[in-house]
């Protein structure tokens, strides 16, 4: 068995420099986050939850995002992307999945996620075991993990006992960011739900097996002193610009992959094409400029060790934002796409 001792010191030294980068910033040194034995959210979710009320839930979970990864391996970021939207609106309480006019899922942020059909799938299997037992947002959140580690990712187990919100809005998909902010104003968003400086850097390391469409990006390729849109446009590799441009010259449904070095693969490059210059939106490459946040990249690139550990922190952290667990919150939809009827 390896030693524990060059992991600590790692761990030690980016505690050090995350509290060295601090720069007078309000935001006060964030401290690298474990899991302590006592979760702080052990009185409203629970890892045994579905123990004696479905046991076989993980299992069912498992086997249904292997069959669709295996189809396509795409959605595997598409349920992170998924993931990410329905918790960092209102909470992960599956309102994201709600179908009807006016909900989440119709708005213009909304319009490329992917993935409905896998949870969908899911539910169906669950329900047949385990009626009107489990939540749609403890399923979306388990397969987020499960497709994740089918791409190469880390493993992490996840609390359960959520409830499916009766509400969906569509002018609330639009507090999500769209990859154009200022690093100050990802900040901003991400403490207002409790997560800190590493989890957006960390979190952010999700686009290693992400893509985007070519018109979604038509600012980087064309705009590259910011004049024209306002926007931040940080420095880009003349090569990667090069491919870039050819590749969307034609299509703005085409899709580029968010890590050009490693697509299919859930590892740390996507860190390392930031310090190459090669961040596909804006706001990764950002990362790399950001005084709070380069610090904090140099430091997974050197170790992926900490990226691997770190990920699984974050999305526990990520996934208990604002959950539903009271007697009298929500509900446990039969049909992921739409509030029950009774």
């Amino acid at each position: 068995m390896k030693s524990s001792v060059p992991f600590l010191f790692l761990l030690t030294v980016l505690v050090l420099i995350i509290s060295a980068s601090g720069g007078g910033e309000e935001d006060s040194s964030p401290i690298f986050s474990t899991l302590p034995e006592t979760l702080p959210f052990a009185n409203l979710l629970s890892f045994t939850y579905y123990q004696q009320r479905c046991p076989k839930l993980e299992e069912i979970i498992n086997k249904k995002v292997k069959e669709w990864i295996a189809k396509d391996h795409t959605l595997a970021a598409s349920l992170l992307r998924l993931h990410f939207h329905d918790c960092a609106v209102t909470g992960c309480d599956a309102s994201t999945l709600l179908k009807h006019d006016g909900s989440e899922r119709t708005a213009e942020a909304s319009k490329t996620l992917r993935g409905f059909q896998v949870i969908d799938d899911i539910k169906a299997e669950v329900e047949k075991l385990c009626p009107a037992t489990v939540s749609c947002a403890d399923i979306l959140t388990a397969a987020t993990r499960d497709a994740t580690v089918l791409l190469g990712g880390p493993y992490w187990m996840v609390p359960y006992g959520r409830k499916d919100s009766r509400f969906s809005n569509a002018k609330d998909a639009d507090m999500v960011p769209m990859g154009r902010e200022s690093i100050t104003t990802l900040l901003e968003f991400f403490q207002s739900r409790g997560l800190n400086v590493i989890d957006l850097v960390v979190l952010s390391g999700a686009h290693t097996i992400g893509r985007t469409a070519c018109g979604s990006i038509q600012h980087r390729l064309h705009d590259l002193n910011g004049t024209g849109t306002g926007m931040p446009n940080p420095p880009i590799d003349d090569h990667y610009l090069d491919f870039l441009q050819r590749k969307c010259r034609c299509a703005s449904d085409q899709y580029v992959y968010l890590d050009a070095t490693t697509p299919t693969t859930f590892d740390s490059q996507f860190y390392a094409n930031l310090q190459n210059k090669r961040g596909l939106l804006s706001t990764d490459q950002m990362l790399y400029s950001d005084s709070r946040t380069k610090p904090i990249v140099n430091t997974l690139i050197q170790s992926p060790s900490i990226f691997r550990h770190q990920f699984s922190v974050s999305m526990v952290k990520l996934g208990n934002i604002q959950v539903l667990t009271g007697q009298n919150e929500g509900e446990i939809r039969t049909n992921c796409n739409f509030v029950n009827s009774y």
